[in-house]
């Protein structure tokens, strides 16, 4: 580990953000044992939320990496390589994957903490990939540089997860993403501006007060499946079916079907795998956003807490607001965006 500082190259500054995301249904058939033999699909959203990576070139070898929110801090020689040492192991791997013959600097930061079922983690790698690709002069489209992003989480580093995350930060907007043994399909959606500002004003999103630890809840789903259990196989096929049905219901504007839906797919993904919301209080507060009139919700990501995404009638929305508020949740106020990741250079600091 290389510890002294080295200075900093005059030039460009290349910034880079890449937008969280909300999954409205098909979370766990994005996994690569049920796509490769079934197919999968996810329909899903990114929002005004983001992760960021800024980086400074440098006239030496070294790497600093550095998040500025968590306070994390770490730096190597090129020609050491990276320690994996779950310190910015994301952003390690990556600059170590695109092959940086160059030293850099690069401070990252997220508008989401990590586990917090908006895909924070792809969202960042995506950044951190869309800068140093720059910085190298490295041409990538969108599903090079998702797939690229899969391979160092999911093979790399062997973070357990699916498909979904890489190519909705990567692409941005709605998407309806179809995953088959040999390729994935981003099919963008064309939904009126007057359906995307009502779906907006319907939708709100509760924190639940806790992140997800790692629980293994991915590694238990694909145990259940690979054991045969019914219901984690028939939920699994709901969750799929439902990918389809909300994403004619958004087009088409009948969004109270839509948040029925939502209240479906809660209960497929709790039946896909009964533990995802074990010991934390997500089960509550949705129970009570029911009570007070809440049509519909969804448990983000893969469980264990972390976002509520709920569908609620906008008169509705106050009482539902106060009372899980009461219990411990938190709102968030978002909007949906429909870029994905973006690169630019800076001459500012």
């Amino acid at each position: 580990m290389v510890t002294q500082r080295g200075a900093k190259k005059a030039g460009m500054i290349i910034r880079a953000k890449a937008p969280l995301r909300i999954s409205f249904a098909g979370g766990g058939t994005d996994l690569p044992y049920w796509y490769e033999e079934h197919g999968g699909a996810v329909f899903s959203s990114t929002i005004n939320r983001y992760a960021y990576a800024t980086l400074y070139p440098r006239d030496d070898r070294l790497i600093r990496i550095q998040s500025v929110d968590l306070g994390y801090f770490v730096n190597y020689d090129i020609d050491e390589g990276p320690m994996r040492d779950g310190v910015l192991d994301l952003a390690k791997t990556a600059i170590h994957r695109l092959g940086a013959e160059r030293g850099m600097d690069i401070d990252v930061r997220s508008d989401a903490p990590p586990g917090s079922g908006l895909g924070g983690s792809s969202a960042l790698t995506a950044a951190v990939i869309g800068a140093v690709a720059t910085y190298l002069g490295e041409t990538l489209d969108c599903y090079e540089l998702a797939e690229l992003n899969f391979e160092i989480e999911r093979h790399d580093l062997g973070i357990a997860g699916g498909k979904q995350d890489q190519y909705a930060s990567t692409f941005g907007g709605f998407n309806l993403i179809e995953f088959y043994q040999d390729r994935v399909l981003v099919n963008p959606l064309n939904i009126g501006r007057d359906i995307l500002n009502d779906l907006e004003a319907h939708l709100v999103l509760c924190y639940t007060g806790r992140c997800r630890a790692d629980l293994g809840l991915v590694e238990q789903h694909v145990k259940m499946y690979r054991e045969g259990r019914v219901d984690t196989v028939q939920g699994m096929r709901r969750l799929y079916d439902l990918v389809f049905e909300m994403k004619e219901a958004v087009l088409k504007g009948r969004l109270h079907e839509f948040g029925e839906l939502l209240h479906e797919a809660y209960v497929n993904k709790k039946r896909m795998n009964p533990n995802v919301a074990a010991g934390t209080i997500c089960d509550r507060l949705y129970d009570e956003a029911l009570a007070q009139g809440a049509t519909g919700g969804k448990l983000l990501g893969a469980g264990g807490g972390g976002y509520l995404l709920l569908y609620v009638q906008t008169h509705r929305q106050h009482a539902v607001r106060q009372a899980l508020t009461a219990l411990g949740g938190q709102f968030t106020d978002f909007a949906f965006d429909d870029l994905g990741l973006q690169t630019w250079r800076s001459g500012s600091r």
